[in-house]
């Protein structure tokens, strides 16, 4: 599973149409150091939120092919839930296998692998034919094994939900994940710095930054305002586009909470 030559899983770019943005930032990378897509190298050792941020590694069982997406500890009373896209999850119709989370990931599991015992996805990415319409609602959640002790034991405290609503821009959100492909070395954590705007006028919306422009991935990793989770990545456009885009999956007040509830209960020890 740890192998580095990995088929890496990021939605599809093409299924992203033109969205109508308003007063999104213009094409510029505001990271210091960052590259052409508005990324640079996380330094190391990886502290803060940047040890609660993983890679987690999975199998599709129709095509046998290993994927990887980010994620994040995010904080609980269970203290053993991740938080990274839907599509990381349950891809295609079906659900992805052999689910491990490996947080604050530096070529070596450094704080262990982690098993999932559970995932969550909201009901309609899960029985739903993939659309454009669905890109409001790919976030999930992942239960990991206890063992004898929980997640956030060996992490440190999650970090603390920030729930927005519909036409929120957050400037200044910091982006990170693991992006693959050209001009990276695989499976070390890199980070954007982003303005995000409203991307959608209707259902929970998305957000949109045009400062950083995820590779292949990069899906699932945290959006992080403040020091607290507002969304993950989703997608991005097509990487010869010029004026590439990420797309930006925010923690909704009703369906991300709804959804995250059920999973705390759920993980916590009987």
């Amino acid at each position: 599973m740890l192998r580095l030559v990995l088929s890496l899983l990021l939605l599809d770019p093409s299924a992203v149409p033109e969205m109508p943005y308003h007063g999104v930032p213009v094409r510029r990378v505001l990271t210091p150091d960052g590259d052409r897509l508005g990324y640079a190298p996380v330094p190391r050792p990886y502290t803060g939120s940047r040890r609660l941020t993983g890679v987690l590694l999975g199998l599709d069982p129709v095509t046998g092919r290993n994927v990887l997406c980010g994620g994040t500890v995010i904080n609980s009373r269970s203290r053993s839930l991740v938080v990274t896209a839907a599509h990381c999850l349950f891809h295609d119709g079906r659900a992805v296998k052999q689910l491990a989370f490996l947080p604050g990931y530096d070529r070596r599991p450094r704080m262990g692998i982690w098993p999932a015992v559970r995932t969550w996805v909201p009901a309609r990415w899960r029985n739903q034919p993939y659309s454009a319409d669905l890109l409001p609602y790919d976030i999930g959640l992942v239960g990991v094994a206890r063992r004898d002790r929980p997640l956030e034991a060996v992490t440190g405290r999650g970090l603390p939900r920030l729930p927005t609503g519909r036409g929120t821009e957050l400037r200044g959100l910091e982006l990170l994940g693991y992006p693959g492909g050209k001009g990276y070395p695989g499976m070390r954590m890199y980070r954007c710095v982003g303005d995000a705007v409203e991307a959608l006028s209707k259902g929970p919306g998305l957000m949109v930054t045009h400062n950083c422009h995820a590779a292949a991935g990069g899906s699932g990793g945290p959006a992080l305002y403040g020091g607290a989770v507002a969304g993950v990545v989703s997608s991005s456009s097509p990487l010869r586009d010029d004026k590439g885009y990420t797309v930006l999956t925010r923690l909704s007040d009703s369906t991300f909470e709804r959804m995250f509830a059920r999973a705390d209960k759920a993980m916590r020890p009987s």
